[in-house]
């Protein structure tokens, strides 16, 4: 007998699992508010220069008006320049055809003014994040990202060593005190600083939710655990759309989806903590009375006195075994099967993340309105991990891996050969692109903590993190080649997840095997019969968190 059967004898999927699945879904709301939330608060309003001498605007010629800026070819001030000299043109005439060609233009001198109309507040107008300083605010979401992979490097190994609870606790208490901070930011600086700190936290939250829903669940509805934990990052980006939409100034938006994390905090004490981890951390003590407390709450009072220290040891003799050995992260490629396993998931994990936030970053491209593309984006999640786990289930993680991937980039690349001026089709090939990136994302997640030993799950789920997050780093800086040469994004966005979905085929299938617990397990592959997977009879969703995400 194994920890699945244990976990089978103290009532599967009871009661407490249902309901600690659900408290665990609660908190990926808002990780997707987070992970786009600067779609809104960094969104870039018209602008154009402020007026040099607000007295002239009282002066007058007969029949003339005066010309500040240059205009563009749809008669607007060009954002980014002024007049040295104050122009006139007659009243009436057609402004771009008195855009004299000797008059000399300078960078904006006194500021610029904003259309507020569909932003009353965002971080660009609050400190001036354009023209010469636009960069920053890729430079701002890319800090983010960076603190996502930190948090991936730190807190996936400290989940291994000090347990997934203690983390999940911790990353919830840091992400409100830093989403909060966030929200009073005084200046740019600070700003970043308390968005790295919050990026940090996400990854704590993503990997330990992921952690604590797959070593809590029987084998056979792990995919539908994790499915619903998918959904709940999908149903928190139409969350976003509708918040953003009301709430039109960035700070109280950055307060509104920080605060429920102090909830979350409070709550997730009631956590227990993974027994399966407790065994091979080499506290099969703390394991009992865990497993003890699951089957109480299960309603299976016989089967929890049965489960003392004695029964544990002689049920989990190969588990047990394991918990007086140090494991590093080292050992993600010390062996050939494990070394193997790293690489290819690295590759997923980074070409997924990279061209999904090369699509899901840059809203206001599409020319219509950014909370209907934020709901369009979002709900084409639905359909896509809906396929995503029939695929898991029926056909294997592998095979909905592969074509997840190569779907998605050939969607990308596509776009390329579309004229501009098909805005409707470009769109069409986007969403498909999208979805197909986030089925990919939902089955990444499961795939990994399936291919992954218990005693080194957390540090490959981090390593996949971490390459998810230099993905979102390095999303921003290739958006700078289109100046250059338009079609070198969409190529290297979609090119990407055609590569690695190719290497997916160097991956074992794990569809319907328990998990690992050791290395030597994965390096010999399973020697368990697969269980069938329980199918519900309405179809249920996909697949897990995201950290992303």
């Amino acid at each position: 007998m194994g920890f699945a059967d244990l976990l089978e004898k103290t009532g599967g999927m009871g009661r407490f699992q249902i309901t600690q699945v659900t408290l665990l879904c609660f908190p990926i709301l808002l990780m997707a508010s987070h992970n786009l939330l600067q779609n809104f608060s960094a969104a870039i309003p018209d602008h154009w220069c402020k007026i040099n001498d607000t007295g002239i605007l009282n002066s007058s010629k007969d029949g003339w008006v005066v010309l500040f800026s240059p205009v563009n070819e749809e008669g607007r001030p060009e954002p980014c320049l002024e007049f040295v000299e104050i122009q006139w043109r007659p009243v009436g005439s057609n402004i771009t055809s008195h855009n004299s060609t000797d008059a000399k233009t300078r960078s904006c001198t006194k500021g610029w003014e904003y259309d507020r109309e569909e932003f009353t507040s965002t971080i660009i107008t609050e400190w001036d994040l354009v023209c010469g300083y636009k960069k920053r605010r890729q430079l701002a979401q890319s800090l983010y990202m960076a603190g996502v992979l930190v948090g991936a490097i730190i807190l996936g190994g400290l989940s291994d060593k000090y347990g997934r609870r203690a983390l999940l606790i911790w990353s919830y208490f840091q992400m409100a005190i830093s989403g909060i901070c966030t929200a009073f930011s005084p200046n740019y600086l600070s700003y970043c600083v308390f968005r790295f700190l919050g990026g940090m936290a996400l990854s704590g939250v993503g990997l330990n939710t992921t952690a604590l829903i797959v070593e809590w669940v029987p084998t056979k509805v792990r995919t539908i655990a994790g499915t619903l934990a998918g959904y709940s990052y999908t149903v928190g980006q139409l969350l976003l759309a509708g918040l953003a939409y009301g709430i039109r100034d960035w700070r109280w938006l950055q307060l509104s989806v920080s605060l429920p994390f102090f909830i979350f905090f409070l709550y997730s004490w009631w956590f227990p903590e993974s027994a399966r981890w407790l065994v091979l951390s080499g506290s099969p003590s703390k394991a009992v009375r865990e497993m003890k407390r699951v089957a109480k709450f299960n309603g299976k009072l016989e089967e929890a006195e049965e489960i003392t220290l004695e029964s544990l040891k002689a049920d989990m003799i190969k588990e047990m075994a394991c918990s007086n050995s140090t494991y590093t992260v080292m050992d993600l490629v010390r062996t050939n099967t494990v070394r193997r396993i790293s690489f290819a998931v690295s590759v997923v994990w980074f070409s997924t993340s990279f061209a999904y936030y090369g699509l899901a970053m840059d809203l206001q491209k599409f020319g219509v309105s950014i909370y209907l593309i934020q709901v369009i984006f979002g709900a084409v999640d639905f359909p896509a991990k809906l396929v995503s786990t029939a695929g898991m289930i029926y056909i294997g993680r592998r095979v909905t891996q592969f074509f997840s991937l190569v779907l998605g980039g050939m969607a990308i690349i596509a776009n390329i050969f579309v004229p501009s001026e098909l805005q409707a089709l470009r769109t069409s090939l986007a969403v498909f692109g999208k979805g197909c990136l986030a089925a990919s994302f939902s089955c990444v997640f499961l795939y990994t903590t399936e291919l992954y030993p218990t005693v080194i799950r957390q540090s490959g789920l981090g390593l996949g993190s971490t390459m998810a997050r230099l993905g979102g780093i390095v999303a921003p800086l290739v958006k700078m080649l289109g100046e250059f040469y338009p079609f070198l994004p969409p190529l290297i966005y979609g090119g990407s997840p055609i590569v690695s979905g190719l290497l997916v085929y160097f991956l074992p299938e794990t569809v319907n095997m328990p998990l690992p617990d050791t290395i030597e397990e994965v390096e010999v592959g399973s020697k368990k019969k697969p269980e069938k997977e329980i199918v519900p009879l309405q179809t249920v969703t996909t697949n897990p968190v995201r950290v992303a995400l």
